[in-house]
């Protein structure tokens, strides 16, 4: 097992070789294996949460479109497309800090249905809940409940004052506790530093995560950090790798931001540790088509840990 101080000599010697090592971690412990997951805004904007990043928080004027709660049929509708296309995961993604009671009846309905009528595996990311909404999630047929850490502890109060890095870590420990596995990951390119990322990298292999979406900040006009620098393409590489060398059996995951990569810079992540992607579209940016993007993993040598769709299936290079 890397030690955090291992990780950050690592990251000092960016290029080719180190994502050459990290790729062969990939494959020695995941195969050629891509998992597939995509989601949907079930509740849109308005949240009174003051994170940075976050374009749906109140305190920002970013100018998107709100809603209390996505309609029940056009929730199932992009569940069973997706499940049509071959995609393995859905998940419903809300925003604010929690759910309540009584909406989490009316989301476990929508998760009901789509249990019943698909194949798709369910997620949930629906802020800050307690154990008995988690329970209600769990009943209604969701196997995996997603609740980023966002960013290292060090770094995290200097992006959010209304709820706490601690806070996300309890939500994670209760979805454990009530059976449930877990997806964390974070958002890079906030202005922390790669001593930072691999920070939050070492928090979450404590924490045992097997799913980490990495996003790439998308700045979005009206929110903090609308003005905040690009990465480089080095640096991206750089942190999916290392986070690789830490999380050595996890699906790294293409999530937010990627539409600001280049096709190739997608091909070479998915040679430097990536081994899972969110496709369509996410919260209040377009994503990628499923269909392009199973192309693509075809091309790199990976096939798909799909739900249903035989022809989707890809073959090992």
């Amino acid at each position: 097992m890397i030690s955090y101080t291992e990780a950050v000599e690592l990251a000092k010697n960016p290029g080719e070789e180190l994502y050459s090592a990290a790729n062969e971690i990939r494959k020695k412990f995941c195969g050629n294996i891509l998992d597939t997951c995509s989601i949907i805004n079930a509740r849109s904007g308005l949240c009174s949460e003051d994170c940075k990043w976050c374009a749906q928080s109140a305190k920002h004027k970013t100018g998107i479109k709100t809603y209390p709660m996505k309609n029940a049929d056009e929730v199932f509708d992009s569940a069973l497309q997706n499940d049509i296309k071959g995609v393995k995961r859905f998940s419903l993604v809300t925003s604010g800090r929690k759910v309540g009671k009584k909406e989490m009846e009316k989301f476990c309905e929508m998760y009901k249905r789509i249990r019943e009528k698909t194949n798709l595996q369910l997620c949930a990311s629906m802020g800050l809940i307690g154990k008995e909404e988690m329970l209600m999630l769990k009943e209604a047929g969701v196997t995996r409940y997603q609740c980023n850490l966002e960013t290292a502890p060090s770094f995290f109060p200097t992006l959010c004052s209304t709820h706490t890095i601690e806070d996300k870590k309890q939500t994670l420990l209760i979805a454990k506790e009530c059976g449930m596995e877990l997806c964390s990951g974070g958002i890079i390119g906030m202005g922390e530093t790669m001593e930072q990322r691999i920070e939050l990298a070492c928090e979450l292999r404590d924490l045992g995560i097997k799913s980490v979406p990495i996003n790439i900040l998308n700045p979005i006009k009206g929110s903090a950090l609308e003005n905040a620098k690009p990465l480089s393409d080095e640096e991206i590489l750089t942190t999916i790798a290392v986070f690789r060398f830490i999380l050595n059996d996890a699906f790294i995951r293409f999530a937010g931001g990627r539409i600001n990569m280049s096709e190739a810079l997608q091909k070479r992540a998915l040679q430097a540790g990536v081994n899972a992607a969110m496709v369509g579209d996410l919260l209040t940016t377009l994503g990628t088509s499923a269909d392009k993007d199973f192309e693509m993993f075809k091309e790199m040598g990976y096939f798909l840990s799909s739900s249903t769709c035989s022809e989707n299936q890809l073959p090992k290079s």
